[in-house]
């Protein structure tokens, strides 16, 4: 299992970044897809999920502002992040949901 993770970066608090996570290794069709989050001396929480059919579940903390979506034909899944805060501020990971498999995140940082 592969989950490479991408597009994070140094963002202003009311911007916007598009994460993207590229899968392998595994029938991505059949998986739910999920995105968490660890900020600094926090326990990694859920952000987001995609089931296999495209319906989505987020975290209250990010609802109204961030969206889940992929594309199964290129096994990808990607978080589109609007209206960013500092508390947003997190390395972000994608997984296959309630797996063990995690891939590298990629950093967000929100300034204020």
């Amino acid at each position: 299992v592969q989950l490479q993770a991408s597009g994070g970066g140094l963002v202003q608090a009311g911007g916007s970044l598009r994460l993207s996570c590229v899968a392998s290794g595994f029938p991505f069709n059949s998986k739910i897809m999920a995105w968490w989050r660890q900020a600094p001396g926090k326990q990694r929480e859920f952000v987001a999920l995609v089931n296999t059919g495209g319906g989505t579940n987020v975290a209250d903390s990010v609802r109204g502002r961030f969206t889940i979506s992929r594309d199964n034909a290129k096994n990808t899944v990607d978080l589109r992040m609007n209206d960013l805060k500092p508390e947003d501020t997190a390395v972000y990971y994608c997984n296959i949901y309630s797996s063990g498999s995690w891939g590298q995140g990629t950093l967000v940082t929100v300034s204020s």
